[in-house]
Order: C-alpha cells, then sequence, then structure tokens
C-alpha cells in the first residue's frame, strides 16, 4: 500500500470519527455547565465545579484508561491533567474529598479504551479556547488557577497530532474503527451524564 494511500485511509477514518461523535459532543458543549464556563458573565463557583466535575473525568482516565496504553503511547505520562486540576482546585481554596464514577470500563476493548482517550486528550484542545475566558477572572492569572487549562501549553497541538497519529495508525493496524468510534460516543455520553446534574 502506498504512503498516499494510507495517509488517505487514516484521514477517513479521523474524519468518520469526528463526524459521528460530532451530534455526542455538540450535546455536552451545550449543556449549562459547560456553557457556563464560555459564558462571559462566568463566576469563579462555576468554574471550581466545572474543575471539579473534569478532575473525576481524569481520575477514571488515569485510573482505568492509561493502563491499557502505558507500552503504547511513549508520552504517556506526560499526558496526566489530575495533578494539574488538584493544583487549581487547591489555589482556589476548593477541596476535593470524593471522587464519583464516569466510566464504567469493565470488560472493555482496548480500541474501546482508544475511543475514551480521544475524548479526554481532545478536552485539551478545547481548553485552550476555554483558558481565554477563564483567564479573565480577576481571581486567576496564567500562573495561577488555570494549569489544567492550560493544556500542554504551546505544544498542545504538536501534542494532538502526535495522538491522532497514533490512533490513525492503531486504527490501521487493527482494523477496529468501529470500537473506536464506539468508544468515543460513550466517554462523550457518560460525561453528559455526570456534567448533567446540577
Amino acid at each position: 500500500m502506498s504512503t498516499n494511500s494510507t495517509s488517505s485511509i487514516a484521514s477517513n477514518f479521523l474524519s468518520d470519527l469526528k463526524t459521528q461523535t460530532s451530534d455526542s459532543h455538540k450535546k455536552l458543549e451545550e449543556l449549562p455547565v459547560s456553557m457556563s464556563i464560555m459564558s462571559p458573565d462566568m463566576k469563579i463557583e462555576d468554574y471550581t465545579y466545572y474543575l471539579s466535575l473534569m478532575h473525576d473525568v481524569h481520575n477514571d482516565t488515569e485510573g482505568l484508561i492509561f493502563p491499557f496504553f502505558s507500552d503504547l503511547i511513549d508520552d504517556l505520562e506526560q499526558r496526566r491533567k489530575k495533578h494539574l486540576i488538584e493544583n487549581d482546585l487547591l489555589f482556589l481554596n476548593s477541596n476535593k474529598t470524593n471522587n464519583e464514577k464516569v466510566f464504567q470500563t469493565e470488560g472493555i476493548s482496548t480500541p474501546f479504551a482508544l475511543g475514551i482517550l480521544y475524548v479526554v486528550e481532545g478536552s485539551t484542545l478545547g481548553g485552550r479556547f476555554i483558558l481565554k475566558n477563564v483567564s479573565k477572572l480577576p481571581e486567576l492569572s496564567v500562573e495561577n488557577g488555570v494549569s489544567y487549562f492550560n493544556g500542554y501549553g504551546d505544544k498542545t497541538g504538536s501534542f494532538w497530532k502526535s495522538f491522532l497519529n497514533f490512533l490513525a495508525e492503531y486504527e490501521q493496524e487493527h482494523n477496529c474503527g468501529e470500537e473506536i468510534i464506539e468508544g468515543a460516543i460513550f466517554a462523550f455520553d457518560n460525561i453528559y451524564k455526570h456534567f448533567d446534574r446540577r
């Protein structure tokens, strides 16, 4: 198979993944809690609550999903973000004492787990847009309270591209696109349920 047709297949899969998850993604973005952090009238309480919810997402991701990829993704340890949320919550004098389950993952496959990871990694890219809004809060600064949304800093784009390359290569090698897409939809839908509780 030529490199051009290989990259075309990868591109088609990534396009299908984005298309087939777009409704779930949009539904999640339209939740009041999601919209609150993009609002020009956002309050510090909204921000703290959102971080607390995302802490649960990352707690599950790092505890349940990361082990699938410990030997597959070279920079996996650099992709941990739970500690960044904990630092932000500490700065905001918010103590997260309990974690709620977001993903029931018993018996899932590696491709399904990869779909979940796609959603969580993608949230880092979106976090850069959110950063612009939350940075306007007088209680926060570039150094304090926004480390989670700062993501990988100026390397966020390259980390995302690196992840997408891994994702596309894994899908091609294992012919598991449908399972990856199912995992991604599962992730969006479960994060939606977790967020839609207020």
